[in-house]
């Protein structure tokens, strides 16, 4: 007689359901589990059988054939442990209990205790689209599971406990999805309020903030770069439902997700250190895990010290700067992982900091700051919507104990600039054509933003890719000032914003 339990797998970001069948035959004593499973699924063998012993639990005695379907798809983790006990289980004392609409997942300790597993999120939200009604799995991953709507989900501290609910002995409470968990949570890194100064600098940010558009620091050491990459985030709209699902379902399947706040409710903040490979930098790997750019999904991907980072790590951010997915090939798999970030790079310009700056003096050679900007390739570079200087401060600036704009006041700008466009977009026709809506016959230019535009592509030989970047950044600052047509003082600080390049990168 062959039993059948559910559970769910999860290759990427995404889950497929798993039939797990468990025949039993006469014979000699012995499990065996075939369906393509790694060393870790067939490890569970020797786990269920110190579970049974310890929890005096029925264990078959005879030839058990567990099957993990479908069999062409490669099984890897420990979380199939409590779906092969339960499929066990089923021709002994769970004989009778009714499983079809339910999906066990769950790593089991030795001594019967679920423990936590990763990607809990993808394999609820595969549970629900299968049709499956009431999710099993740990107590410790329940509150993550429990943002998927229209399910049950029942969060189990043990082997002991499971049985009892399953066969009406003593029921566990299923945790129902609670608005409150999706709400925002943390407090920003930190308030515009708090930075000193920087004004320019800080308009960039809202302007970049208000159009996700990619932004480019350069300046001394000390001049606070860092500070106003970190306060970006905290002027960023509240994310949507659906944005925290998918943030969440990337940084579930990596583990990083904290007992403390196991929802991403607040937009990511991603920092990786100059070192991190190419592979840390898009993902991959033997087993296949997400990188900074799909952690950074729907946040800020900051990349302090931009020129100290590996030329090829920079190099493999083309592709999802412009398409908003990576897709990762290998000899054994493919996978597409989302990858919507806004780039915030920040540098020096030139190896001592101070190049082009008039309070301190350079001590590098002319060969020595070319090789240092040389590191940032022109392709890259065209990719990066705004690029501004970003001064040292003034000491009256520093000593002034006026209180700058906080970062609430300036989220609300945003907010009504991205409402505002949203409107005009709805009115254009454009709502279900996103790719449309930058293209410069929708953006609504005036015969005199037309000239400023042309004047610009000549002088500042701009490629399509920059002519496209101040088209949309003038768009932006349209938007901004509640205009529905683009005027040609919004094209002027479109172009301010992005010819700083001229400055440090073709002057040499």
């Amino acid at each position: 007689m062959v039993n059948t339990v559910y559970t769910v797998a999860v290759w990427g970001i995404d889950g497929f359901e798993v039939s797990v069948e468990c025949n039993f035959e006469r014979g000699l004593p012995e499990i065996s589990v075939i369906g393509l499973p790694d060393a870790s699924v067939k490890e569970a063998t020797d786990r269920i059988r110190a579970v049974t012993t310890n929890n005096s639990l029925p264990f078959i005695k005879g030839r058990t054939t567990i099957n993990l379907a479908p069999a062409d798809k490669k099984k890897v983790g420990s979380y199939y442990d409590l779906a092969i006990l339960v499929s066990m289980l089923k021709h002994t004392v769970l004989e009778n209990v009714f499983t079809d609409d339910a999906v066990f997942i769950g790593e089991l300790s030795l001594a019967g205790e679920l423990r936590s597993v990763t990607g809990a999120l993808p394999m609820c939200i595969t549970a629900r689209e299968a049709g499956k009604k009431r999710i099993f799995l740990p107590l410790a991953n329940a509150v993550e599971a429990s943002i998927v709507k229209d399910v049950e989900v029942y969060g189990v501290k043990d082997i002991r406990q499971l049985i009892a609910h399953l066969k009406g002995e003593e029921k566990i409470t299923p945790i129902t999805y609670d608005d409150g968990i999706t709400q925002q949570g943390n407090v920003p890194l930190l308030d515009f309020a708090d930075i000193k100064g920087q004004e320019k600098a800080k308009r960039a940010m809202e302007i970049a903030a208000t159009g996700n558009h990619n932004i480019l620091l350069i300046g001394p050491p000390g001049a606070g770069k860092s500070m106003l990459s970190k306060a970006l985030v905290g002027i960023l709209p509240n994310m949507s439902y659906e944005e925290i699902i998918e943030a969440t379902k990337i940084h579930s399947v990596t583990g990083i997700l904290s007992p403390e706040h196991p929802v991403i409710n607040t937009r990511p903040f991603r920092s990786p250190h100059h070192t991190v490979s190419h592979i840390g930098m898009i993902g991959g790997g033997i087993n296949p895990q997400p990188g900074e750019v799909s952690l950074a999904h729907n946040g800020v991907l900051f990349l302090d010290e931009f020129t100290e980072f590996n030329k090829k790590t920079l190099e493999v951010l083309r592709q999802p700067i412009e398409d908003k997915m990576i897709t990762v090939t290998r000899a054994n798999y493919k996978l597409s992982y989302p990858s919507n970030f806004m780039l915030v790079c920040a540098m020096n310009p030139c190896p001592c900091g101070y190049f082009g700056s008039d309070q301190k003096e350079c001590t590098c050679t002319q060969s020595s700051v070319k090789r240092y900007l040389d590191k940032i390739s022109g392709p890259l570079l065209d990719r990066i919507d705004i690029q501004i200087e970003v001064p040292a401060i003034k000491f009256d600036q520093m000593n002034s104990g006026e209180r700058a704009e906080s970062s609430a006041s300036v989220r609300d700008r945003v907010n009504r600039a991205r409402e505002f466009s949203a409107d005009r977009i709805i009115k254009m026709g454009l709502k279900n054509n996103p790719s449309q809506t930058f293209k410069k016959e929708n953006c609504c230019f005036s015969h005199e933003a037309d000239e400023v535009l042309k004047n610009a592509y000549e002088k500042l030989s701009l490629s399509a890719r920059g002519y496209d970047r101040i088209v949309r950044v003038a768009r932006t600052i349209a938007d901004l000032a509640h205009s529905y047509s683009v005027e040609r003082q919004h094209v002027f600080e479109a172009v301010q914003l992005r010819s700083l390049d001229r400055k440090y990168f073709n002057v040499l």
